[in-house]
């Protein structure tokens, strides 16, 4: 197996989706829920991330040139979605958000676009023109294993500073979510928008 590589891929992703970045952005959207329903919450965006960028992975550049959309744009629009959940977590619309108990957050925005977002799909996309033996696809399938897990941990871990802030805390919590969160939309549009004037 290619330890290298291996190590290359973990590092990139979790820079780009950053675990620890996560965690008040998951404790602002699980506020109004029990700590089963956050906790299966946790799960379930691991695992839509995880099947987004393996699907990605696999077939990136076939899904994307099928339906004739370019990097940038999927960029600008995963930005233009995280920008409508910062607005609801800056203007206290969150509550309709986790109040209700049909609305799961696990799948958006947490699942995709947060961690399974354009940078992350991309990074993989690269990573998997790379792969030319079985020792390769391991280090990369590891490689993005291990940043899932990080990810289910730190999320994990974060429902007993739920209960420590009460509700002060996750109010204060929140709006420092949503100060983050549209300040990483709105970068990700300018990138793309970047993108669309450097292609012409």
């Amino acid at each position: 197996m290619n330890a290298t590589l291996m190590i290359e891929v973990f590092v990139t992703l979790f820079v780009i989706m950053d675990p620890v970045g996560t965690v008040p952005i998951f404790l602002a959207l699980t506020s109004g829920r029990s700590a089963l329903t956050a906790r299966r919450a946790a799960w379930q965006a691991v695992t839509v991330s995880f099947v987004v960028i393996a699907v990605f992975g696999f077939f990136g550049q076939q899904i994307l040139g099928y339906l004739h959309i370019s990097l940038p744009a999927l960029q600008a629009a995963g930005g233009l979605l995280l920008l409508l959940v910062a607005l609801q977590l800056l203007t206290g619309q969150e509550e309709e958000m986790t109040a209700n108990a049909n609305t799961n957050v696990a799948l958006v925005p947490l699942g995709t676009p947060l961690l399974a977002g354009p940078g992350a799909i991309v990074a993989t996309m690269v990573f998997a023109r790379q792969v030319d033996a079985f020792g390769d696809f391991s280090a990369v399938g590891l490689g993005v294993i291990g940043v899932h897990v990080t990810l289910w941990l730190a999320m994990r871990f974060s429902l007993p500073i739920l209960r420590l802030l009460r509700e002060s805390g996750v109010l204060l919590v929140t709006r420092i979510s949503g100060l983050l969160l549209s300040a990483i939309a709105v970068q990700m549009v300018a990138d793309a928008v970047r993108a669309f004037i450097e292609a012409g």
